[in-house]
């Protein structure tokens, strides 16, 4: 009978795997080898990381807002893969993709166990500013924006990689699948930003009281540029 201990030495280990040799990882994808394994692991190693990573942020503002955090984050990410993937898989088949769905699924899974890990090798930075600068709230917040984007864009680059590879088995629609994954990262993005903006807050402003949801109102952007401008002295 398995022990626990090796079963999440095992996730982990599938997780190392991907980060050590990301072409041979994606070609066992490619050919179909140990799938289920694959989605597993990276779905508990991804979702650890990402809960450590939102109970940092949200630690910033009460024990409360970090325990949502821990849980929000990891469901934000996953969330924003289940509903933008449909569109991608069906596109793909519609124009000659022979990939399964289980192939694409795993591909946009180690884009998101990437950005997951990244967050963790970057959640000692943004515990080091959370002690040092407990009253930069603006800036913290800032810091962890542009910490997503930073993470976002590898994960992107790392999916793009994985599902070029994958279109290389078929050859017929190939370059209009290439178009609808550009076309589709737009839209990812697009409903990352507002589930986000949806699901905040995940550090919760100071003074405030806790919230497991804020009403929604306004968006994103302007939040930021208002951000901006207060680090800036603007108001």
């Amino acid at each position: 009978m398995l022990d626990k201990p090796s079963y999440k030495n095992k996730q982990f280990n599938i997780l190392i795997s991907l980060l050590r040799d990301r072409q041979g990882f994606l070609e066992e994808i490619s050919q179909g080898i140990r799938l289920q394994s694959k989605i597993s692991a990276l779905f508990v190693s991804s979702s650890i990381c990402f809960a450590i990573y939102g109970a940092i942020i949200g630690a910033s503002h009460s024990w409360g807002q970090a325990l949502s955090g821990a849980i929000k984050l990891p469901a934000f990410y996953l969330l924003t893969l289940i509903i933008c993937f449909p569109t991608l898989f069906f596109f793909n088949v519609l124009f000659g993709s022979r990939s399964t769905i289980q192939q694409h699924f795993v591909v946009l899974l180690t884009a998101v166990s990437v950005i997951s890990v990244l967050l963790f090798s970057l959640a000692p930075v943004t515990l080091f500013f959370m002690i040092t600068a407990p009253n930069s709230y603006q800036f913290f917040k800032l810091l962890n924006v542009l910490i997503f984007g930073i993470t976002g864009i590898f994960g992107v680059k790392f999916l793009y990689e994985g599902m070029q590879l994958l279109s290389q088995q078929d050859e017929v629609g190939k370059k209009t699948r290439t178009t609808i994954l550009r076309s589709w990262l737009f839209l990812y993005g697009f409903v990352g930003v507002q589930l986000g903006w949806f699901l905040r807050p995940f550090f919760g402003s100071p003074g405030s009281k806790f919230e497991l949801f804020r009403a929604v109102g306004g968006n994103f952007y302007l939040d930021i540029v208002s951000a901006i401008s207060e680090i800036l002295g603007g108001r």
